[in-house]
């Protein structure tokens, strides 16, 4: 049975898309280091709990496949906001997410960051 919950697993890794504009924060890749830890042994590793697994395996093919979107159609595509899901995942962007961290920081802290960084230089001297 490890074997075919293995190779399900497996399946699924390949089916679920890599978000390149979530570096370091995607869930696809996530899931991919998470199977191959769990699976250190491939088809050979004797899984402790199998409910569990099955489980988490049926949650993952749930939203992987959409499952409650499709049982629960939305009326219009956009949020309270009226944000577009097009929108979001512009705005999640790893890039555009630093690029607001760095529009957030106040003048003094800008300030301090650069005399902290010409002080450590003239330590170095």
């Amino acid at each position: 049975m490890a074997a075919t919950r293995y190779r399900r697993f497996l399946k699924l890794c390949e089916e679920w898309p890599v978000e390149e504009t979530k570096r370091q924060r995607d869930l696809g890749i996530f899931l991919r280091q998470r199977v191959a830890q769990a699976f250190r042994e491939g088809e050979n590793t004797q899984i402790a709990d199998p409910e569990t697994c099955d489980q988490m395996y049926e949650s993952l093919l749930r939203i992987h496949t959409n499952y409650y979107k499709n049982k629960y159609p939305r009326l219009k595509e956009t949020s309270f906001t009226g944000v577009t899901v097009q929108d979001c995942k512009m705005i999640l962007a790893t890039d555009i997410l630093k690029q607001m961290e760095d529009m957030k920081k106040g003048t003094w802290k800008k300030l301090r960051e650069r005399f902290s960084a010409k002080k450590s230089e003239e330590d170095l001297k």
